[in-house]
This record gives C-alpha cells, structure tokens and sequence, in this order.
C-alpha cells in the first residue's frame, strides 16, 4: 500500500502485512522517521527525537495548566 510521506509528499510504499501499528518507517526521500499508528487505512506520523512531532502529538498531559 502506498501513502505519502507527510514531510515531503514523496510517495512510500509499505507492506501492511510486514508492518505493525508503533513501528517505524523511514522516507527514502526525506528520511524523516514515521511511525505507524494505523494500519487499516496505512497511516504515517512523523517521529522526533521526543517521540511524536509536536504537531500531532496527542499525548500532552493536561494536569500541568492547573
């Protein structure tokens, strides 16, 4: 299956049957590390040094603004 790196718009093709949701990719182009978080649609998001880009990241903790 083929989806499109999210950093460059170069298409990646990835075997959905090699590959596990939390796993990591890399775009040939770019080579911007992507990580899997869906498999069924193929879906790419981009990882950091951190863990996920400060742009998608979906795990900040709330209780920190109090």
């Amino acid at each position: 299956m083929a989806v499109v790196c999210p950093e460059c718009d170069n298409p990646i093709v990835v075997d959905t049957d090699e590959v596990e949701e939390g796993e990591t990719v890399q775009c040939d182009e770019c080579g911007v590390d992507l990580e899997v978080v869906s498999v069924d649609p193929l879906e790419l998001v981009p990882v950091d040094d951190s863990g996920y880009d400060d742009e998608t990241d979906t795990r900040i903790d709330d209780e920190d603004d109090e």
